[in-house]
């Protein structure tokens, strides 16, 4: 039987120590258990409880509540030695300012009381806030500034006057606290502020030195910033748009930025800030840019016809394509892509690891290569076939053979990440074959169809989504020179060829560029092989930010 642990520290150790078994017991779900793990090891929860255990240990009292005297009695030792040293005339100096004698008297004050837990204090009146602010509730706050600095807050009209109506985390007036959300501005510097949002953003812009502002509060309780972060999934300029209630307040992103979503009070407009840090700003909400991008024209529909104010889809043909995946991806050209939820995770292995790009681009050479170079660690899968093996085939290496039946049934039933026809044979990859490779403690490195990604992007597969990009036109013509030189290539790609790879790996960055993890430009194997290497180690060494649907 455990002994108890006999402080903090230890019983941590202990909690720590006792999740490395839980993976064998039911129900105890990897992911949590990392996630758990990360909690209990993080500096700021093991230096909570040693101030836990020191405050539980130590009661602070007060040495004596008379220092004044005892200051007194210095003073007059001192007043025979003041003459003779200057470091003593300067000790006595200072004991005698003002600010010390009041810290002093204050300390006194304070030690010579019993400071006990206060009993709860009774019900309020319901009736009480329902009361009108008396006229003399006016307050004076008083903000220092310079010319140009924003001040971190809007202003709305409300029964003509100006209201506060947010205030952004992190800047100026949050940080001193002075003024809340729903408190109303009378004056500016002893001015009559009016009733025009814009003229009074302008006039606190431009002032500098002391702004005295007459408000009347609201009472208020200021929010508490929520702990939500998210992935941005488009470009937004602040400059730019024209919907937004203050330019000089909004924050500038780019898509793939991580963010902290602080308040989002406003269906139109939340606060965020850089998870790097900074302050906060404005940026448009999920409902807001779900509108105006419900108007934007998508990538495969057609230019609107005159008169119209929506395109019907394209009527052109697609080209066929070899591979489907089990879940269709045609509802992706329709999806919305704003801001996805995440959560910062410690270090931990992916169960997967997936290559996409343009077909040419290097993808199966990598997935080769990295096998190779570490067979314990990383493998791939065996793909299913529906053709007769030939003499030299054994089942298993290289193909899995199947019957059409049996491969057609499992296709309808869903066991099928992706599957194809070519020459009259089905050929797939079975869904159990990458858990297989997963169960036997390896990373399963996979080159599939980009729809498979949205498939694989759960909390089972984990997987980490490298694309390979294409170089221009000219390095991957010179790429292919170089391969039918050395002999590591035989087939020379016609000009057709290459353009076509250049614009596949563009749709694929276009279509499914919100899911990838990482992007590397193959302009050499080996170069780009040690960059993938480095990444996959990154992942074992610092934190990763995953969406929040495998954490929770």
């Amino acid at each position: 039987m455990p002994v108890a642990a006999t402080n903090s520290e230890s019983a941590m150790q202990q909690v720590l120590d006792n999740l490395g078994s839980l993976p064998n017991a039911t129900g105890a779900a990897e992911l949590d258990l990392i996630f758990l793990r990360g909690i209990m090891e993080s500096p700021i929860v093991r230096s909570l409880a040693k101030a836990h255990e020191r405050l539980e240990e130590t009661k602070l009292e007060a040495v004596r509540d008379n220092n004044l005297e005892l200051v007194q009695e210095i003073l007059r030792d001192l007043a025979q030695l003041a003459e003779q040293s200057s470091t003593a005339a300067e000790l006595a100096r200072i004991l005698q300012e003002p600010h010390f004698q009041s810290l002093l008297e204050t300390h006194d004050s304070v030690a010579s009381k019993t400071y006990e837990t206060p009993p709860p204090s009774p019900g309020l009146d319901p009736t009480f806030s329902n009361q009108p602010v008396p006229p003399d509730a006016v307050r004076m706050v008083g903000i220092r500034k310079t010319a140009g600095e924003h001040l971190g807050v809007t202003f709305r009209v409300e029964g003509g006057e100006l209201v506060i109506a947010r205030i952004l985390h992190g800047g100026m007036v949050a940080q001193q606290g002075l003024l809340h959300v729903g408190d109303i501005i009378k004056e500016v510097n002893g001015q009559p502020v009016g009733s025009d949002p814009r003229a009074l953003q302008e006039l606190l812009r431009s002032a500098s030195g002391s702004v005295i502002l007459k408000i009347l509060p609201s009472y208020q309780e200021p929010h508490l910033p929520r702990q939500v972060f998210v992935k941005c999934h488009f470009d937004y300029d602040p400059a730019r748009d024209s919907l937004i209630p203050c330019k000089e307040a909004g924050l500038r992103f780019s898509a793939g930025d991580l963010l902290q979503i602080v308040n989002q009070d406003d269906a139109n407009w939340w606060q965020a800030c850089h998870v790097e840090g900074g302050s906060a700003g404005l940026i448009p909400s999920q409902l807001l840019e779900e509108k105006r991008k419900a108007f934007v024209k998508r990538d495969l529909e057609l230019t609107p016809t005159s008169g119209t104010l929506c395109g019907s889809l394209s009527g052109k043909k697609k080209k066929r394509m070899m591979y489907l995946t089990t879940k269709n991806a045609e509802f992706d050209r329709h999806e919305l892509l704003i801001y996805e939820e995440v959560a910062r995770m410690p270090p931990f292995r992916r169960k997967t690891l997936v290559l996409i790009g343009a077909q040419g681009v290097g993808r199966r050479s990598l997935k080769n290569k990295l096998i190779m170079w570490d067979p314990d660690r990383y493998g791939t899968t065996v793909p299913y076939t529906s053709r007769r093996p030939k003499d030299s085939e054994r089942e298993g290496q290289g193909y899995s053979f199947v019957s059409r039946s049996e491969m057609e049934a499992d296709i309808r039933a869903g066991r099928y990440l992706e599957h194809g026809e070519y020459e009259g044979n089905l050929y797939g990859t079975r869904i159990d074959s990458i858990r297989g490779v997963v169960a036997a403690g390896k990373v399963c490195v996979l080159d599939v169809n980009p729809q498979a990604v949205k498939v694989l992007r759960t909390a089972e597969f984990v997987p980490y989504v490298v694309f390979i990009e294409a170089p221009d036109f000219e390095t991957l013509r010179a790429m292919n020179r170089a391969a039918l030189e050395s002999g590591v290539s035989t087939k020379q790609l016609t000009e057709a060829d290459l353009r076509r790879t250049v614009e596949e790996s563009s749709r694929i960055q276009r279509g499914y560029g919100h899911y990838f993890d990482l992007s590397l430009v193959n302009t050499n194997l080996e170069r780009t092989f040690r960059e993938l290497q480095a990444a996959m180690e990154k992942l074992r060494t610092e934190p990763q930010w995953v969406p929040v649907s495998w954490v929770y």
